[in-house]
């Protein structure tokens, strides 16, 4: 009995095998023709206030849905914002710097690249070896550009185009600067939201120049087709992007050009660049529009007081939960904890429970998507960058190629 059975499954694991991957064919079918990708990411917001209790976004919360796909169980990687950044577009996990969002822009100090494609040391900017999206777009003749508010604004700070600190010195980018006399729009650009600007194989090229550049070229390159990049990727300034204020408007909590913030700045700013985007003629052809967070929000700062020293310091903490199998990475052992002396009399103690970066969502909107969708299938940073990967053909970087890992698939893309 156990031979005939056997002998039966032998004729039929081609069959199942050919199943297989015919399922796993059909799974991304709907996604294979879209070549204009454009991702939106902001900051440091929970999923259940982002589409749940805000009172501040009701274009995030219930307009963007309504026309697309709420994906309800979507999980930052990291915290705090960096290493969420570089997960997205490169597959790698957090270093000791990177999670601690690299206050100074030190090379990172490579002493091996293990077998899940893990570059394993410490720093912040990349060897050239270490590889991301914006590389396998070029190898495949398809193009990339990423768009930063307020980049450039100051020029003493950062260049107008491929902006980052000077290497191995301290990131004057860490805080939004206000507006002044000299500096009328002020400059809220944050490197740290930069990815690109952490890999040497960018950032050593004159083409970074022409492909990370200020938020304001956008708009032209919409024009077309053929000048819009077949990946684009958005970053807000620190207003805009939810980071900055608390979007009450209150004296206290604004941004440094006095702007609300929190989700009431990022609300005004979707409400006027999506609309651009989604009218754009290569949306209109093949496009899909993601818009994210990189990680949930914090605590609100507990403080305490040193009678003898007279320093207050004060404590947020993280959940730090995960999703889909993600797995720690060879260069942190334990949950963020990190201390900062940000004055002569306060530290500031950052601390998460766990090592991944929490429930944030996602809105997708495409052609490719019936609107008002739903998907409760758990997904975080690396699923989204295999997700890339697997629309525009490539192989799959770092942890994008863990075993089990999955891309998006038909309860997302389910409209013929």
């Amino acid at each position: 009995m156990n031979r005939c059975l056997a002998a039966l499954f032998s004729l039929l694991l081609p069959t199942l095998a050919a199943l297989a991957n015919t399922s796993a064919a059909v799974k991304t079918a709907h996604a294979r023709h879209l070549r204009h990708v454009f991702i939106i990411v902001l900051e440091n917001k929970d999923y259940e206030d982002t589409f749940v209790t805000s009172k501040q976004d009701p274009y995030l919360q219930k307009t963007l849905p309504s026309m697309g796909a709420l994906l309800t169980n979507y999980y930052g990687t990291g915290h705090a914002s960096l290493d969420n950044y570089i997960a997205i577009i490169s597959g790698q996990a957090s270093s000791l710097d990177t999670q601690a969002d690299c206050e100074q822009f030190t090379d990172f100090a490579l002493e091996k690249v293990d077998a899940d494609g893990q570059a394993v040391g410490n720093g912040c900017v990349y060897p050239a070896r270490i590889k991301t999206l914006a590389d396998q777009l070029e190898a495949a003749h398809l193009t990339w550009k990423g768009y930063m508010e307020d980049m450039g604004n100051d020029p003493a700070r950062e260049s107008a185009t491929c902006g980052h600190p000077a290497l191995n010195a301290k990131d004057p980018t860490q805080a939004a600067e206000k507006p002044s006399a000299a500096l009328p729009a002020g400059d809220q650009y944050a490197a740290r939201h930069d990815p690109f600007v952490y890999f040497h194989s960018i950032i050593d090229g004159a083409a970074c120049a022409a492909k990370v550049v200020n938020l304001s070229a956008l708009p032209g390159d919409l024009q077309a087709v053929s000048t819009t990049p077949n990946f684009a990727f958005i970053t807000p300034n620190l207003c805009n992007d939810g980071h900055d204020g608390d979007g009450t408007g209150t004296s206290k909590r604004r941004c440094a050009d006095g702007s609300p913030g929190g989700l009431t700045s990022t609300d005004a700013f979707l409400k006027l660049w999506v609309p651009k985007i989604l009218n754009s003629p290569a949306y209109r052809k093949d496009g899909l529009l993601i818009i994210t967070f990189d990680e949930g929000n914090f605590s609100p700062p507990q403080s305490s007081s040193d009678p003898a020293t007279g320093r207050t310091t004060l404590t947020i903490e993280a959940a730090g939960e995960h999703c889909c199998g993600q797995r720690i990475g060879p260069n942190v052992t334990r949950p963020l904890a990190e201390t900062f002396v940000d004055s002569p009399t306060e530290t500031f103690v950052v601390k998460t429970q766990g090592y991944g970066g929490d429930r944030i969502g996602a809105v997708l909107l495409s052609r490719a998507i019936k609107p008002g969708t739903v998907s409760d299938v758990p997904y975080n940073h690396y699923a989204l960058l295999k997700s890339l990967e697997e629309i525009y053909h490539l192989g799959f970087l770092g942890y994008a190629a863990q075993p089990g890992l999955e891309a998006f698939g038909r309860d997302v893309f389910n409209r013929h």
